[in-house]
């Protein structure tokens, strides 16, 4: 390894840190002389893990060398990661935790000793993705106030309809501006306040604690109920294993903790330095990048692989420079810098790449701002979008509690690795694969939608945009409305009062802090903009679903503390709880009303929110158009009622003294929000949040479980069930067997996603889960979501293509529904899987272009591959998804360049037959025949010995079961 430096003992890049004797760390920048001077401060990341980890075996002295070489190894080769820690959420945690359990039970079977079977690597679970929004606003309304226009008395008053909150006392202090207790006035009153005296958590005007408010109580009572096995299950695991630590509910969401609690920056154990770093099973655990930490989301079978000592493996990425230049504008906010950025980085082809930012607009976003970019670079397909630490960050870090000790450690270990970049020099700038240059200054306000989050579209451009899309032909963005339709209207009674529903109404309305994580100047410019909003007299529809999902409590601490709470609540915006929601369909269903208006008069209706996902279908099924927006511009389009709208010309609404009142009346000024933010965001809010996460709730706390070294498995759960990828355990692995006569069980096109694979919303009632949970008793209510029920393998297999949005070319619509040839029925996927796995016959998948985009979701790959799926024929994949399905036993294979089902004259009815060789090989040609007499080939996506010893030993899982053996 250290054979450019001829003589030199390898203990030698061992140092001491400066002022620091005591602590130690490997000092990589000896090495390679300018190689390493000129490398990306990523790859920088990257080399260290390598040297630090080298063993021969997992990660080799050429695997070192390589990532040194990395200007001239660049896409060549295949190199191994191996995390500092790892970070789970819970839907895709739990099936890992229930696989390691799993495991020490296949591993006591077999003769050995499963309390071996804990993760070597250390690992975080965030229970976040639990939340389901079964109680809002508009569910809850409180009654229309009484008060006649007293604003004072109005506010003094307790709805009849509500809880009333046990007062808290004022202590004296000087400057109150109203009793805690006061009620908060209904939105649907009429009745406005210049200042409203009521605010969940904390009065905002002396940070007196209060009752929380009753939708959150609501929300946290079903989640703890409809979840107590998970939670159960949870709570076993953090007892049991080793190196595992669970992060309750109501605490955040995993990527946000991740940020605001778990990052180290720089990790140190034992006295020895090296950079923090992470893998997560979240898509968007690349946020952490803008704080200077490497990390990324990989699926829960590469995830489980890590917390068992084994290196991530990836190909030497290109590192493409993103130069960013200029100031934004006064009306940009960080969201429409994260569409920009997205959109343009999605044009200059980054997939598969990493990302990393410098230029003099670095300095002028903060760490908020950063890790805003860096939360979306899987939407533009990037491996992830580093930020590298400047003073920028070591100010960031001292803000949020870091002591004034460990900075300096910070700062003395990333300069001694060259880790930290200097603004103020351009000297040793690091060389790229290429340069992206994009000006902050051109940056306008943008949307993203309607069916896509790389669809960007200027504020100022949405009306006609909307109209575009309801004349453009159904398909990405189109929804195919006749002319004559397009400005029907469909009048509807609501709480007594009646409504008009058209084309472009806006039914769901979802504050979410989400790609906005920890980022305050976006999430208070929304509560600034709704407290203008409400003292200029307008009002938010009663039937619009509502809701603000704060990230963490510290996102409802500064929104408390601000005084901009209750005015969001006013408008309807009332915190539901912590975790995600509205992003992963877990809304509750609309008004009855609502619903049958919509799917009468076939309306487009829109949901717009703050968060990064806006698939067709997921927010709630008769729901098609669906927006992404910050967080001031959810709550504008809200307030308008409808996307049809110039919010540059045309008035919001019509105000006090019927004033019509335009976007740029209510708009906060950066000056506004500067001020608010320095003195809301202090870090007295982090620390307390830190001793409040690791205290738990009380729920959490008093929830009970077992602590037997084997989870004692409970054959009526419905949540957690011991899976069948041991069945076949052995010590020896088996020669991977070629695929005869294989039917195709569905045939698909494009941008296949993992939601439309394994959807993680709620469970229609007619589908093949719907069907085994009512043979189990279960009621509709009880059903939860498919997230939900992640642990148990019966209902995911049953969930796997149930997406009511997947188009199947055998059936012609969108449906989860395929035929079973030999017999020729039309059934549901699962079904038709039972019947051929009955009849012993092997299925296969076709797919066009992009297979398994989306989420990084381990259920994709083991649900197919439950049904009885060997292998996927696809145009091409998405490369988070490739890995997941080697890593089950599933072979993804591709067709040559130039070729498809179409120009091949595959119809998909035809039986296939696979012929693997003795001695595979990355990248190798495989034959493939058909029933029909049709020959081809094709080339099995094996990109390394790694991925072909996974797939000869039946997937990592039991790859990594065998070592216990």
């Amino acid at each position: 390894l250290f054979s450019l430096l001829p003589g030199i003992p390898y203990q030698t890049v061992i140092e001491a840190l400066g002022n620091y004797p005591q602590k130690k760390f490997y000092n990589v920048s000896k090495l390679g002389g300018t190689k390493y001077d000129t490398l990306p401060y990523s790859i920088r990341v990257l080399f260290e893990s390598s040297v630090r980890n080298c063993d021969g075996f997992l990660v080799k002295e050429t695997d070192a060398m390589n990532i040194l070489d990395w200007k001239t190894k660049q896409n060549n080769v295949e190199v191994p990661f191996c995390p500092a820690r790892v970070v789970l959420q819970d839907f895709t945690g739990i099936p890992a935790m229930v696989d390691f359990a799993a495991m020490r039970e296949a591993v006591r079977n077999a003769g050995g000793d499963p309390v071996k079977v804990n993760p070597a690597c250390p690992a975080d679970l965030t229970v976040d993705h639990s939340l389901q929004i079964d109680f809002s606003k508009c569910a809850i309304q409180n009654a229309p106030n009484p008060g006649g226009g007293d604003s004072q008395k109005a506010a003094a008053k307790l709805s009849p309809l509500k809880v009333q909150p046990r007062k808290v006392p004022c202590r004296g202090q000087t400057g109150c501006k109203g009793p805690c207790g006061a009620a908060e006035p209904s939105r649907s009153s009429g009745q406005f306040s210049a200042q409203i005296e009521n605010t969940p958590i904390l009065c905002p005007f002396h940070l007196q604690p209060v009752p929380e408010p009753e939708t959150v109580l609501k929300n946290q009572e079903m989640e703890f109920g409809r979840n107590r096995e998970r939670l159960q299950f949870f709570k076993w695991s953090s007892k049991v294993f080793k190196n595992i630590s669970v992060i309750p509910p109501e605490t955040g969401m995993a990527h946000q903790v991740n940020l605001e609690y778990l990052s180290r920056v720089v990790f140190e154990v034992k006295d020895f330095l090296y950079p923090d770093s992470v893998v997560g099973t979240d898509s968007h655990m690349t946020m952490v990048n803008g704080l200077g930490i490497l990390g990324w989301g990989v699926g829960g079978i590469e995830t489980e692989a890590v917390m068992l000592g084994m290196p991530v493996t990836l190909t030497l990425p290109e590192v493409v420079g993103c130069e960013l230049t200029g100031t934004a504008s006064p009306l940009a906010t960080s969201i429409d810098i994260v569409l920009s950025i997205t959109k343009q980085l999605r044009q200059a082809d980054v997939a598969g790449k990493f990302v990393e930012f410098f230029g003099s607009g670095v300095s002028q976003l903060s760490v908020a701002d950063r890790t805003t970019i860096a939360n979306m670079c899987p939407e533009y397909g990037a491996i992830l979008s580093f930020f590298p630490v400047d003073n920028v960050t070591l100010r960031h870090l001292k803000h949020t509690g870091f002591d004034k000790a460990r900075l300096e450690v910070i700062e003395a270990y990333l300069k001694a690795v060259k880790l930290f970049r200097n603004e103020e020099s351009s000297l040793g700038e690091p060389e790229y694969s290429q340069v992206v240059q994009i000006s902050l200054s051109s940056i306008i306000p943008y949307v993203s939608g309607p069916k896509r989050s790389q669809d960007r579209v200027a504020v100022n451009n949405m009306k006609s945009d909307f109209q575009a899309c309801l004349n453009e032909k159904a398909g990405v963005k189109g929804f195919q409305i006749a002319a004559e339709k397009q400005n029907d209207v469909v009048p509807v009674q609501y709480e007594g009062n009646e409504y008009q529903l058209s084309h472009g109404c806006v039914v769901i309305a979802a504050v979410i802090s989400c790609t906005n994580n920890c980022n305050p100047s976006v999430m208070l410019a929304a509560g600034l903009l709704a407290k203008k909003a409400v003292e200029a007299g307008l009002v938010v529809k009663p039937y619009i679903r509502t809701s603000l999902s704060p990230g963490s409590g510290m996102v409802t601490h500064y929104l408390s503390s601000s005084g901009v709470l209750p005015y969001l609540s006013k408008l309807g915006f009332e915190v539901v709880g912590y975790g995600c929601s509205t992003c992963v369909g877990n809304t509750a269903p609309l008004p009855e009303a609502i619903r049958n208006a919509i799917k009468q008069g076939d309306i487009v209706a829109c949901g717009v929110l703050s968060g990064t996902k806006n698939f067709e279908g997921r927010l709630c099924d008769c729901v098609r158009a669906n927006y992404l927006a910050s967080p001031p511009l959810v709550v504008a389009y809200a307030i308008a009622g409808t996307v049809r709208i110039d919010l540059e010309t045309e008035p919001l609404g019509v105000g006090i003294n019927g004033k019509s009142v335009y976007l740029q009346d209510i708009w906060p000024t950066r000056k506004e929000l500067h001020a608010v933010e320095e003195e809301c965001v202090i870090s007295s809010m982090f620390k307390e949040l830190k001793e409040r996460m690791e205290k738990g709730n009380k729920r959490w706390n008093l929830l009970e479980a077992p602590e037997s070294t084997l989870f004692p498995w409970d054959l009526k759960s419905t949540y957690i069930r011991c899976p069948s990828f041991f069945d076949k355990l052995a010590k020896e692995p088996v020669p991977p067997q070629p695929i005869e006569n294989a039917h195709v069980l569905l045939y698909l096109g494009d941008s296949v996603t993992t939601d439309h694979i394994s959807p993680a919303g709620s469970i229609a009632r007619s589908s093949a889960a719907a069907k085994y949970l009512t043979n189990k008793g279960l009621t509709p209510r009880e059903f939860n979501s498919y997230g939900a029920r992640r642990g148990n393998d019966a209902v995911m297999t049953r969930g796997t293509f149930a997406n009511i949005k997947l188009l199947n070319k055998f059936i012609g619509k969108p449906a989860p529904k395929t035929i079973h040839f030999p017999s020729g029925q039309t059934l549901d996927v699962f079904e038709a899987a039972e019947l051929y796995q009955k009849e012993g016959i092997p299925v296969i998948i076709l797919a066009g272009k992009k297979y398994g985009l989306g989420s990084s979701r381990d259920w994709a790959a083991k649900g197919p591959f439950l049904l009885g799926v060997k292998a996927v024929l696809a145009e091409s994949y998405e490369k988070v998804h490739r890995s997941q399905l080697i890593g089950i036993g599933i072979a993804p294979l591709q067709f040559l360049p130039g070729q498809n089902p179409a120009t091949l004259g595959l119809t998909g009815r035809e039986q296939f037959s696979i012929l693997f060789p003795q001695e595979l090989s990355p990248g190798m040609t495989l034959d493939i025949k058909t029933s029909t007499g049709k020959a081809f080939s094709a080339i099995a996506l094996f990109e390394n010995d790694m991925e072909l010893t996974l797939y000869k030993y039946g997937g990592s899982l039991n790859f990594v079961a065998r070592r216990f053996l």
